[in-house]
């Protein structure tokens, strides 16, 4: 593709939307759809194992936390492979592993290969999100960055409500619960071909020093008349830079408002069924379809804070999201019972807020890094995140029989809390400003 000479330079950073970019996006945000059909069908899958396998309190814990163990380490050891390798190669590895994983769980006879397999899922799955999240910010122009990552987002929760109508299909099938865990081979195969002729990051090869190869895939990919941005130089990743100073802080910050926004949604996703049942909203195979309810408002909340994003920033969109989820799940805490009107009410009031917070735990780390490290920290805060989530989501269900459902929820809005005094503390502002602006140490954001 050659340039035209009344053609004018146009940075990455200026574009606008581009048919390779919203490839990028869609097939990027199969990683997140899978998470989010992983974790979710494992609570349905569990309530219809049956008698196939013998399950006590402690084997159902352990399955509910076997993949959340599994995204600590792929994430944490993926992303930084991916800074070192490349991205693409990544790509398309991870989504075959997960496919014949899925396919092994159908097979098994006993608990404990199944949770072999299904930490190994996580592996798998939490290797693909520096990836991926990676790919899309660095192919994105800044104005469109915002509602690219939201997408991210979006695609977790529609991958929990696949899995939720799933489920509802498959929950009384003979067996039923083995093709449930094997099914998610099927979007792994789609999300494959998608992915297979996406280029490797012109980004990432320019970090590597690679620069003719980045150009020539900007050239050929987005047009002669595209330049790389001109502010950033070949650098060398290390772990250590993520680990010290202001871009430790960094990974702390993002890790902590990931962990306050997933602990209750994860315990909603989970153990939904069992929630929405003891608040009088369902019982048996239709507690599913309130599950679904409540998944598909998680979604819709995502669309709004992608534009907010812009429109008011990202450190206002997180403190007042933070500030209403604490309040939705307190009010239910306090009063379980004063009807399902007011009961749903928060549930969906909750489920919308937390786009805001949903969104930015995709953002912000791929804003606030350069890109040399951007996949080594963006796993690092995830794990940090999981390390948490996999101890309450293991804890929850002797908890909500020891406590009930109402402490539960309280505790749940004190976790939100403690997200909104972070936010209040440490989150910055990012809108409008480039990668190398917002991934070098000097960045304040405020």
């Amino acid at each position: 593709m050659t340039a035209k000479d009344d053609e004018p330079v146009i940075d990455l950073e200026d574009l606008e939307m581009t048919p390779l970019l919203r490839r990028v996006i869609v097939f990027s945000s199969g990683g997140p759809f899978l998470e989010g059909y992983v974790l979710s069908i494992i609570g349905v899958a569990l309530g219809a194992v049956g008698t196939d396998l013998v399950l006590d309190a402690h084997w159902s814990g352990l399955l509910g936390v076997a993949a959340l163990a599994g995204l600590f380490l792929g994430a944490s050891v993926g992303g930084w492979v991916t800074d070192l390798i490349g991205r693409r190669k990544m790509f398309v590895i991870d989504l075959i592993v997960i496919a014949v994983l899925s396919i092994l769980c159908a097979l098994v006879s006993s608990p404990v290969p199944l949770v072999v397999l299904r930490f190994l899922i996580g592996v798998a799955v939490g290797a693909d999100y520096p990836i991926a999240t990676s790919m899309i910010v660095e192919f994105s122009p800044r104005k469109h960055r915002a509602a690219a990552m939201g997408v991210i987002a979006a695609a977790w929760y529609l991958g929990a409500n696949v899995a939720a109508l799933v489920g509802f299909a498959l929950v009384e099938v003979s067996h039923g619960w083995r093709y449930m865990l094997a099914s998610s081979a099927i979007p792994c195969i789609l999300i494959l071909v998608g992915r297979w002729n996406i280029p490797e990051s012109p980004r990432w090869l320019v970090s590597k020093g690679r620069i003719e190869e980045a150009k020539a895939i900007v050239r050929e990919t987005l047009g002669a008349n595209v330049r790389l941005p001109q502010d950033e130089d070949a650098q060398t990743t290390s772990v250590m830079k993520v680990l010290h100073g202001v871009y430790l802080k960094r990974v702390i910050f993002i890790g902590v408002i990931w962990l306050c926004q997933v602990i209750p949604m994860f315990a909603l996703y989970t153990y939904g069924p069992q929630i929405i049942s003891a608040v009088g909203l369902g019982e048996g195979r239709y507690v599913l379809l309130g599950e679904l309810v409540i998944g598909t408002f998680f979604m819709l909340g995502t669309f709004p804070a992608m534009y907010l994003c812009e429109r008011i920033g990202r450190r206002p969109l997180i403190i007042w999201c933070f500030a209403g989820m604490t309040v939705a799940l307190a009010v239910i805490g306090f009063w379980p019972g004063a009807g399902i009107g007011l009961v749903m009410g928060c549930f969906i009031s909750y489920a919308i807020l937390s786009g805001g917070p949903g969104n930015l735990e995709w953002l912000y780390p791929n804003e606030l890094f350069p890109t040399e490290i951007r996949a080594t920290a963006m796993g690092f805060a995830m794990s940090l995140s999981r390390i948490g989530t996999v101890i309450s989501i293991y804890v929850l269900p002797g908890f909500i029989d020891e406590h009930g459902i109402s402490t539960t929820l309280l505790a749940g809005a004190g976790i939100s809390a403690l997200g909104l005094v972070t936010s209040l503390i440490w989150a910055p502002e990012t809108r409008g400003y480039t990668l190398a602006q917002t991934g070098s140490p000097d960045f304040r954001g405020r």
